[in-house]
């Protein structure tokens, strides 16, 4: 099952996009209970693309917080098949798709 939860809806030309990315986001600064670093971990890369076209690229920093909500718009149409896709520190990757309407 995918980490990553998406909403898309066209209005007159424009695709609205709503993102939810389930994601522990560590900085590498905190420490767990026993006073160990929590190693680092957290989403560097995120693209998404409109039948096979990249329509939005963003890179993360440590700065953002845990399970990330990400907007945004592109020009499009209801059908298109959008994709998101991310990957993290650790080198994981996922991604997901939806059918905008």
């Amino acid at each position: 099952m995918s980490t990553i939860r998406i909403k898309a809806k066209e209005r007159d030309g424009l695709v609205s996009v709503k993102s939810l990315m389930k994601h522990p986001m560590e900085t590498g600064l905190r420490k767990d209970k026993s006073g160990k670093k929590i190693p680092e971990h957290w989403i560097q890369d995120v693209v998404a693309e409109a039948n096979g076209k990249q329509v939005f690229a963003v890179a993360f920093n440590t700065s953002i917080s845990k399970d990330p909500y990400l907007a945004f718009a592109y020009t499009g149409k209801k059908g298109d098949v959008l994709r998101i896709s991310w990957k993290d520190s650790v080198g994981k990757t996922d991604s997901a798709e939806t059918t905008v309407k």
